[in-house]
């Protein structure tokens, strides 16, 4: 295999037992300063606000077709986004607004998006699934399961092939782990030794089936032990384990290692989409969930404990957040529908 080593140790090969140790070796919480617990609660907050309001202009009907919320999985894409370094990419599944906001594309944009509007950041032609910027190195938004997986392995390649030293994040979730795409795009991967980071966000359904009903192994991070890649479970509610998590992850990578697993333990507090009334889960275990592990109270918790901020100025950024939602859903609102003219543009012959 290409880039392995082959010489065995005591029948097993200085690659493999390398792997192992990464696995082991990952750090479980980062020690945030200050400046990095109130970035991570603005930004969670502006996400779980933004959907929000996304939800609300679905139940008005401003938003059609399928839109799939964020709300309670915050802490993955915020805290991998802290570890990030500029030109690193991101490509994620349809449940994509959160990454957007998070790497810093325009919420107007977003909104507008949503709402098939000519501002939108696919000129209203994309929709809830099909956003994407260059600029901020997102490559979408994709509708299909799986689909982005080997985009994102190709992405990775584009980096080794190049030697820029970048990594590609590529997400996906619990439900589309068993796609035949994925495997395939791990074995390349390995092959090659892409700096790509493999994330299952694993919020415990795939659409209304339980992660437990749907996959033979359950310890997703251990999907790629076959082609020598290794992972770790990572607490997805925790902003600081994700982010010490994704160091490590990126470290592995940028040293030319190869790919690395991490599947974010998370959990989302609405159904699938707008149109699932997720009447398979107990209202208890929702509940439970926000109460318990909720990752924007987890921070807030600790600012506050730490006197880090006071009451006052966590509802100045609530406010404040808030209000970039709300602007945003005023936009959509106001814009304009794209011109039929914009039917024959962006169209490969």
């Amino acid at each position: 295999m290409a880039g392995t080593e082959t010489k065995s140790t005591g029948g097993r090969s200085k690659a493999a037992s390398k792997a192992r140790g990464a696995m082991k070796n990952t750090p479980a919480i980062a020690d945030f300063t200050k400046e990095e617990e109130l970035k991570a609660y603005r930004e969670m907050l502006l996400i779980r606000r933004f959907e929000e309001k996304a939800g609300q202009l679905y139940g008005m009907g401003v938003i059609g077709g399928f839109c799939h919320l964020y709300i309670g999985q915050e802490a993955v894409v915020v805290g991998m986004e802290m570890a990030k370094q500029d030109g690193d990419q991101m490509i994620t599944s349809y449940r994509d607004h959160g990454h957007m906001i998070a790497c810093g594309m325009d919420p107007n944009g977003v909104m507008a998006e949503l709402a098939g509007r000519q501002g939108g950041l696919s000129k209203g032609k994309g929709g809830s699934m099909h956003m994407f910027s260059k600029e901020k190195q997102f490559y979408g938004g994709h509708g299909i399961v799986g689909a982005q997986v080997p985009l994102g392995t190709g992405l990775a390649f584009t980096n080794k092939y190049k030697e820029n030293g970048k990594v590609s994040m590529t997400f996906f979730g619990d439900g589309a782990v068993n796609q035949g795409q994925v495997y395939e795009s791990f074995n390349m991967a390995k092959l090659w030794n892409l700096p790509v980071i493999y994330v299952i966000e694993n919020n415990k359904y795939g659409m209304g089936t339980s992660v437990e009903r749907a996959s033979s192994t359950t310890d997703l991070s251990q999907r790629g032990q076959s082609f020598g890649i290794p992972g770790v479970q990572v607490d997805g509610m925790d902003v600081r384990a994700v982010k010490a998590a994704t160091d490590y992850a990126m470290e592995w990578c940028r040293e030319g290692n190869g790919p690395y697993i991490l599947e974010m333990i998370t959990y989302r507090y609405r159904g699938h989409s707008m149109s699932d009334p997720a009447k398979y889960r107990s209202k208890d275990e929702v509940q439970k969930m926000k109460s318990e592990h909720d990752p924007i109270e987890q921070v807030r918790a600790r600012l506050l404990e730490k006197e880090w901020a006071t009451e006052d100025e966590l509802k100045a950024i609530d406010k404040e957040v808030r209000g970039v939602a709300a602007g945003a859903a005023d936009f959509a609102q106001s814009d304009a529908e794209p011109d039929p003219s914009e039917l024959y543009t962006d169209i490969i012959l």
